[in-house]
């Protein structure tokens, strides 16, 4: 069974990018705006930092009320010294979240959430990097995506579909008891142990993009006894699956958008 490391993969691939930002005449800088400091996000929030540090570019997290991230992303579209935006979510208003994402210039979208900006989802894009980087063929498969959210669900099938292979979103109300039937499952709904050993076939490839905090603890869609088995054909880990290539992804569109800018 392949264990689906996104870690492995994103540490050539950041190589690559400090290379890329030591070159850069104009030093890429990435603004991260949020209204919470929840575990989860804050966890989010501090990888980013931490891997800005580490090829070059500077992040600025901007931790500010609700009513002010309007004003902040309009600050930011203006301001030339910034290269890319994150609205980091979830914000505490979540209706006004695509009234807000998209405010954002599409030139600094680098998390592609607006729907309009000039990259694709990031997460999205982590999760089609793991599975080709793994040899994970999606052409003869039937894959099932759990989750119909913006930072996953709903730009991932939205890819796939362009792509011609044989996807179905299940959202809330699906019968996931259908989800045996499928090749590729692909979770993303943040309700921990959500996807139990009735729901994956034997020889299912199985990824958890799922994140939620539970007493504290960090947790993914999947149950326990599905991470147990030995007959599925690959599956991510509870930890350094899709979260590591998100953040590589992540820094591609920022080092992108920085030599479009330059």
């Amino acid at each position: 069974m392949k264990i689906l490391d996104g870690r492995e993969l994103a540490g050539f691939i950041k190589e690559r990018q400090a290379i890329q930002v030591r070159a850069m005449k104009k030093k890429p800088k990435l603004l991260i705006l949020r209204d919470s400091d929840n575990p989860v996000i804050t966890k989010y929030v501090n990888l980013k930092k931490q891997y800005g540090e580490d090829i070059g570019v500077e992040v600025l997290d901007v931790y500010t009320a609700s009513d002010a991230l309007r004003e902040e992303i309009v600050r930011a579209n203006n301001d030339p010294t910034i290269t890319g935006i994150i609205l980091q979510l979830p914000i505490q208003n979540k209706d006004q979240t695509d009234a807000i994402t998209s405010l954002i210039a599409p030139e600094k979208d680098v998390d592609g959430l607006s729907g309009h900006g000039n990259y694709d989802s990031a997460t999205a894009t982590a999760i089609n990097w793991l599975l080709a980087g793994y040899d994970i063929k999606l052409d003869r498969a039937k894959i099932a995506i759990v989750g119909k959210g913006k930072l996953v669900g709903a730009p991932l099938y939205q890819m796939f579909t362009n792509s011609g292979y044989d996807t179905t979103l299940f959202h809330k109300g699906s019968d996931l008891t259908k989800l045996n039937q499928y090749d590729i499952i692909i979770t993303a709904t943040g309700v921990p142990g959500l996807i139990s050993n009735s729901m994956v076939k034997p020889g299912a490839v199985v990824v958890d993009a799922g994140t939620a905090s539970e007493k504290g603890v960090l947790k993914g869609d999947l149950a326990d006894e599905v991470r147990e088995r030995t007959d599925l054909t690959a599956i991510t880990p509870k930890i350094g699956g899709v979260g590591p290539l998100t953040v590589t992804c992540l820094f591609d569109h920022v080092l992108q958008a920085n030599c479009s800018l330059d």
